[in-house]
């Protein structure tokens, strides 16, 4: 079985930092990735400045552990942006509250990604994996081979994956209303203008207002989705995500605007980027035939057994998605705001400036990992060496580390191996696809790939 096929996916080059403000903003606006030159990789930190503010690229494991794990929430808060562009989607929910209100919200969402909670959501995600399957065959017509779009094939799947986990059940499901109102948010208004990023969150910018009307629209069918549900007692044994969050918050019946901030949460943190990682995780096995093999073996074998088992017969497919999630990060960039002076590895650090941690650098950066460039899942294998402490944060670390983590590899795992099983993936054109960071690490263009049924 070779793991390691000596593949190293082109990414974007960039010779320079931009210099100056305006450029600056644009790398925020159109391509985050293009703030950092090939330099980068290999130096442990980068400054650059934006009207007047420090901006600090930190790339050491202890400069990492200083800002994410001991100065969370003391020393470094959030970023104006993320909140601007989280909120309307999410609410005040896990990614965008601070201080005891996120602790109380932590604390209520833990039991729903216990292992228990996880291991109950692997049967709906391997039904509506294998319901996908039939429907994409019945649309091929019995072709023997298809060329298709995959992202807008994963965004779909992604979003009944993670609706179905949630809800169980919607008609807002079935009939697509949920998967293109949240693609709708990332398509028109997730991407930061120039007053995104200068405005204090105090003022709206002009896209502010439209953020506010799809919340509304937003909110309002999480609640319906939540609504015939929502006073009525958790299932035992749970059926899904809602049943275990009743079941914990006990008193949250009737408290519909606590509860649905968290689903919204869940929703959104389950849904773009998990079809993301499905993507990038395919695009690698499309160029590496021994390792798609591999998996297809793999899954082939997994399949017979149990299905809330699944994610477990699959260590070679979950070796690529680690491996996967070391080179395209679905969090490409952590933003932190100071609150006092500091000074952070002999650098001073005002208050106010703006602190980056990129697990995109960090994950290829040369003193962090060996061959950083080069697709090598058998990295992740069991047995095999752990990663440097605070090399690899696909999901961050610290205390705000991402509470589903768990749950997205798993479903990213069993979406990969079942598509894989049942169809060989090969680029249609040889050309690289570039990634293009700015909300979330899309690729640019609109890659085809060749599907023919195994």
């Amino acid at each position: 079985m070779n793991l390691s096929p000596g593949f190293s996916p082109q990414r974007p080059i960039f010779a320079a930092a931009p210099k100056g403000s305006l450029a600056v903003l644009r790398a925020f606006r159109t391509n985050v990735l293009s703030l950092w030159p090939e330099s980068a990789y290999r130096a442990p930190s980068q400054e650059l400045r934006l009207l007047g503010k420090k901006v600090v690229l930190f790339n050491k494991p202890d400069s990492i552990a200083r800002v994410l794990q001991e100065g969370e929430g003391t020393d470094f808060g959030r970023s104006t942006i993320r909140y601007r562009l989280l909120f309307p989607i999410a609410g005040n929910g896990l990614l965008t509250s601070e201080g005891d209100d996120w602790k109380r919200q932590r604390r209520a969402a833990a039991p729903a990604f216990a292992p228990r909670g996880v291991g109950m959501l692997n049967r709906p995600i391997a039904a509506t994996v294998t319901e996908r399957l039939g429907k994409l065959a019945a649309g091929l017509h019995g072709q023997t081979e298809a060329t298709v779009e995959l992202l807008p094939l994963m965004q779909d799947w992604a979003a009944e994956m993670s609706g179905r986990c949630m809800f169980s059940f919607s008609p807002h499901l079935d009939d697509g209303v949920f998967a293109a109102t949240a693609h709708d948010y990332v398509e028109r208004l997730a991407a930061p203008t120039n007053l995104d990023v200068l405005l204090p969150i105090s003022m709206m910018s002009p896209r502010d207002y439209a953020r506010r009307r799809f919340s509304k629209r937003w909110m309002a069918l999480v609640e319906t989705m939540m609504g015939d549900r929502a006073h009525a007692e958790p299932a035992d044994p749970p059926n899904d995500l809602l049943d275990l969050l009743l079941a914990a918050a006990r008193d949250g019946h009737g408290d519909l605007g606590s509860l649905r901030e968290q689903v919204a949460t869940m929703i959104v943190a389950g849904h773009e980027t998990t079809s993301l990682l499905m993507f990038w995780t395919l695009y690698l096995l499309a160029n590496c035939p021994a390792v798609q093999a591999a998996v297809a073996e793999e899954a082939g074998q997994a399949w017979q057994g149990k299905l809330e088992e699944l994610p477990g017969r699959l260590p070679v497919t979950r070796a690529v998605v680690s491996e996967t999630l070391r080179l395209y990060p679905s969090a490409f960039m952590i933003a932190r705001r100071a609150l006092r002076n500091l000074t952070i590895d002999g650098i001073d650090i005002p208050k106010g400036s703006v602190v980056l941690i990129s697990p995109w650098v960090v994950h290829r950066h040369h003193d962090n990992w060996d061959r950083p460039d080069e697709f090598d899942p058998a990295r992740f294998l069991p047995g095999a060496p752990a990663p440097r402490r605070y090399s690899y944060l696909p999901f961050s670390v610290g205390p705000r580390v991402c509470i589903g983590a768990q749950f997205a590899t798993a479903m990213a795992a069993v979406a990969v191996a079942g598509f894989v099983r049942a169809y060989s993936i090969a680029m249609a054109k040889p050309s690289p696809v570039l990634p293009t960071c700015v909300v979330t690490m899309r690729p640019e263009g609109k890659p085809e790939f060749r599907l023919r049924p195994r």
